[in-house]
């Protein structure tokens, strides 16, 4: 759980200091590999906890594998889904296409191209996600509390 927070407290410091002065679309881009980084740790923690209380009996060795072992075990959790969404987009997000938009100013936007969808990643996006992640953690601390 402190490898969690740990990436927490720094993706928290780029989306609320380093953003606000710099304003460029590589911090946008550092931040959502950080909350990739952090979502990945939940997710093999989450799956770690579930083997031990036998409630999967193994742990898949690839990543698509362990998301959909991820996705039985909180099916009925909508957020916890919606962050398992978007860390499938952050697994690919070095081979997407991205356009930067507005950099050094207030409305920085960094459009991201998946799945035939263009997705406008800024200020307002991030907070939504920052919200979602924050409810993702408090449901992996009580899972993995329990």
């Amino acid at each position: 759980m402190e490898d969690i927070i740990q990436e927490k407290i720094s993706a928290d410091h780029l989306l609320y200091v380093s953003l606000k002065y710099t304003k460029t679309c590589d911090v946008i881009l550092n931040l959502l590999l950080r909350w990739r980084k952090m979502i990945e740790t939940s997710i093999n923690e989450i799956l770690k906890h579930a083997k031990k209380k036998k409630r999967i009996s193994s742990i898949s060795s690839n990543v698509v594998g362990k998301i959909e072992q991820i996705k039985k075990l909180f099916k009925k959790n909508k957020e916890f889904l919606e962050v398992i969404e978007l860390y499938e987009m952050l697994r690919k997000i070095e081979d997407l296409r991205k356009e930067r938009i507005g950099e050094f100013r207030k409305n920085v936007t960094l459009k991201i191209m998946y799945k035939g969808k263009e997705i406008p990643i800024n200020l307002e996006q991030l907070k939504i996600y920052a919200d979602l992640l924050e409810k993702f953690i408090n449901t992996t601390k009580n899972f993995l509390n329990s």
